[in-house]
């Protein structure tokens, strides 16, 4: 609504989401024309009860689900900062002073000197996991996805199936099937990082359903395209799809990864030898000598280990934040 005063000035109201904002335009005459002058927001001020059922809870559950989440964490880093290193005497503010002493401990008499290799180790095994584990589940995807076949729906329940199963079920099986392997190929073996790995890959499909649910969202006009001009399945599926699918195989890249480094049952009855043990493992062996005194070495080393998740997700954050946002670009 505009209206005009005495002195030539235009005022226009304008109402907006409950926001009266009054907008000033002068006249100018002498130059023909309007000079457009600022916004003068109205002051609407909200009721406590307004405030609080509109917005005010949601920061409540927020702050609890915040310090939910942070307190075992402050609680690994004060163990790790105890100069005491006991359970006792562990608070989740110090209250004994700090020290770096616990990681000294860490990478020397605690864990044999053999801390670095569990660490090399790990990072091996988490590496070959991801790569079997993406490229299996990417070209599964594909054909569950693109494919059409008979059995295709009753294949993907039994996967559904067999994905409900812990390892644990498997453990007996794997190591008697390993143990003979060993025999054959020592390489394969128990107490070996290979054998390990291969055991660990047994959930290679683990991510068929999350990216077969995005591949489905991914026009199949762009594969009709691509076939016209003589593209092959492979085509299709490595220039076609992967470059759209960058997200979603960011997102199971990473969760690929933090599996095998938390996983602890297969290896403790895969790896006997205190050199070819994991962080997982071999943490373990080190605080169950003595569980009371053991634990802000135990902590310092779960710090140390989260430093490669957390490292590997700041470095896709860039290819799932750049996958949104270029698909909230139209055209």
């Amino acid at each position: 609504m505009a209206t005009v005063n005495a002195n030539g000035v235009v005022t226009e109201t304008v109402v907006a989401e409950e926001e009266v904002v009054v907008l000033d335009h002068s006249i100018e005459d002498s130059q023909g024309g309007f000079d457009i002058g600022g916004y003068v927001p109205v002051e609407n001020k909200w009721s406590f009860g307004r405030w609080f059922r509109e917005l005010g809870w949601r920061y409540i559950v927020g702050l609890v689900a915040l310090a939910f989440a942070i307190f075992p964490v402050l609680f690994v880093i004060s163990a790790a900062l105890n100069p005491i290193g006991s359970v006792a005497s562990t608070t989740l503010i110090p209250s004994h002073g700090v020290t770096l002493n616990n990681f000294r401990l860490l990478f020397g008499p605690a864990s044999g000197g053999l801390f670095w290799r569990w660490y090399l180790n790990t990072l091996i095994v988490c590496a070959f996991c991801t790569a079997i584990s993406i490229l299996c589940s990417t070209a599964a995807a594909y054909a569950f996805s693109r494919l059409h076949w008979r059995g295709r729906r009753n294949s993907l329940l039994a996967l559904m199936l067999l994905m409900m199963f812990p390892n644990v079920l498997a453990m007996i099986a794997l190591y008697t099937m390993f143990s003979g392997l060993g025999n054959a190929i020592p390489q394969l073996g128990l107490s070996t990082i290979l054998g390990y790995a291969f055991a660990m890959t047994g959930g290679a499909l683990g991510q068929v359903w999350l990216l077969k649910g995005t591949m489905d969202t991914i026009p199949g006009s762009l594969d009709e395209a691509a076939t016209i001009d003589g593209a092959g399945h492979f085509t299709v599926f490595s220039r076609i799809l992967l470059p759209v699918l960058g997200p979603i195989l960011a997102t199971t890249t990473l969760l690929s990864f933090t599996g095998p480094i938390s996983e602890f049952l297969v290896g403790s009855l895969f790896l006997t030898d205190r050199r070819v043990q994991t962080l997982a493992v071999g943490l373990y062996s080190m605080l169950q000598e003595d569980r009371s005194a053991n634990l802000g070495v135990f902590a310092a080393g779960a710090i140390l280990t989260v430093l490669p998740v957390v490292l590997l997700f700041q470095y896709l954050q860039r290819y799932i934040v750049g996958g949104a946002s270029d698909g909230a670009v139209k055209g």
